[in-house]
């Protein structure tokens, strides 16, 4: 059974037992145990129900295992011939979750 749900802003495929990485989610802690009603589509075999936008009665549950920050990134802005140099860094914030159950 897999699920496509929409956590944090974007949609993952998921499935019990997944680790994934997703945008920093905010108000909770490492451990915390977090459930989601925001199913778009529940798929068991062959069977599949689409969600107008989300599937009734379907939730996932997942447990928050950390959180950190990626690989920082450059941003370099240049217009020639103005003498005009900016360099920026970056580092996205993410969490590391892992699904517990798809129901």
């Amino acid at each position: 059974m897999f699920a496509i749900v929409e956590i944090a802003g974007s949609q993952h495929k998921v499935q019990k037992g997944d680790v994934l990485t997703v945008e920093k989610l905010k108000n909770h802690k490492v451990g915390d145990k977090v459930k989601t009603d925001r199913v778009l589509l529940r798929a068991e075999g062959t069977k599949a129900e689409i969600g107008e936008p989300f599937v009734a009665g379907a939730s996932v549950e997942f447990e928050i295992k950390e959180f950190g920050r990626g690989e920082k990134i450059r941003v370099f802005k240049k217009k020639p011939k103005k003498r005009y140099v900016r360099t920026q860094g970056h580092r996205q914030e993410y969490t590391e979750i892992e699904i517990k159950d798809v129901k």
